[in-house]
């Protein structure tokens, strides 16, 4: 019996068609450098450049600076930021670690303030809650995820910018989660900074993600090294968005990616489709005996469960061993929300993609009845 994979909020499966072949062109090809001697050559970074723009409704690529991941786009703008000690910076118990540990070598390194914001149970900022604290800390930046990557949750990215703006603060928002799933706008949001990923909901290939920094925001290269042209300065080029892409670029995985949001535009998402499948999953998982993280409002196609009786871990190695369905649990990379919903052992993550079949979500909830007992 084939594999059932749900685990598509950690790296989707399947990719967009075609990706293979366009990764083994890149590959078979000449590494030719655009620019950078007499040939003709493509240019995939400036493909890929333009076709996020396009997704993120942005005007100008070259303020999406390619990273090898979402990880890496937080490290370059939280650490490029100019901070003071005694800095304060608002976020939510719901960030990924690719958010929570660049603070806190921050606040042991630059002596910033941190301080969270709770969570509603359903793993969603309030927005009435995002403002007090706003009132109360006069941060200098709020950071928070547009979608939780435990509950599916997404926030109204929108209103939360718009709080954090009202009250002087620089915002930054992690679209990992989202990108893909749903419109990410961050000029429309008047988000100052905008972490991704490629390898998520976006279909393309493991190595890709970028930054997108806002016209009037700027911070400083966290790398620094060579850059192919502009080679007698002491210093990083002072242009976007070479300033901070050092080194050699990850051509061939960017090439996968700009073909994957290519694909991906031609090919929408049958999101009433997604959604019935995800109502479907919830109350099958309940009536199993799971107890399903509360899930309302609006979401990506992630959810989490426990079963009182099994310990999370048991419940994945069940499901991987017994019925060939490969899943997360744990923590998650985000071990403040858990605290908070007080799942201390964390939880069993099932995350559907586009080609998720109504069999896969047949067998996944019969699986769980079993393991349930």
């Amino acid at each position: 019996m084939a594999p059932i994979y749900l685990n598509n909020a950690a790296t989707a499966w399947p990719k967009a068609p075609g990706l293979a072949e366009t990764i083994a062109r890149n590959l078979a090809r000449i590494p030719v450098h655009p620019g950078r001697s007499g040939f003709d050559a493509p240019d995939p970074e400036r493909d890929c450049r333009e076709s996020l723009a396009a997704l993120f409704k942005v005007s100008d690529p070259d303020r999406i600076l390619l990273a090898a991941n979402a990880t890496h786009a937080s490290n370059m703008a939280l650490l490029g930021i100019d901070w003071r000690e005694g800095d304060a910076v608002v976020t939510t118990r719901a960030e990924h670690n690719a958010i929570l540990r660049p603070l806190y070598l921050l606040q042991k390194t630059r002596g910033i303030q941190l301080h969270f914001v709770d969570v509603e149970p359903t793993g969603r900022v309030a927005p009435e809650s995002w403002e007090q604290a706003l009132k109360r800390y006069r941060p200098r930046l709020a950071a928070f995820t547009h979608a939780s990557n435990v509950t599916g949750a997404l926030n109204d990215a929108k209103t939360l910018c718009s709080l954090a703006k009202s009250h002087g603060a620089r915002v930054l928002v992690d679209a990992s989660q989202s990108a893909g799933c749903t419109d990410v706008l961050p000029d429309e949001w008047q988000a100052d900074l905008l972490v991704f990923t490629g390898h998520k909901y976006l279909l393309g290939p493991l190595g890709t993600g970028g930054l997108y920094l806002a016209p009037g925001m700027e911070i400083q290269p966290v790398l620094t090294g060579g850059t192919g042209v502009l080679s007698d300065l002491k210093e990083m080029p002072p242009d976007l968005p070479i300033r901070f892409e050092v080194g050699t670029p990850n051509s061939t995985s960017f090439e996968g990616l700009a073909h994957a949001l290519a694909w991906s535009r031609e090919h929408p998402v049958d999101r009433a489709h997604q959604e019935a499948q995800l109502e479907r999953l919830v109350e099958g998982l309940k009536k199993a005996g799971a107890r399903v993280v509360p899930w309302d409002g609006p979401h990506t196609p992630v959810l989490s469960f426990v079963l009182d009786n099994v310990p999370v871990e048991d419940v994945g190695e069940m499901l991987h061993l017994s019925f060939g369905i490969v899943c997360r649990t744990g923590l998650h990379c985000a071990p403040l929300i858990h605290e908070q919903l007080g799942f201390a052992e964390g939880t069993v993550r099932f995350s559907l993609s586009r080609f998720t079949t109504d069999e896969e979500v047949n067998r996944a909830m019969e699986a769980v009845r079993l393991i349930a007992g």
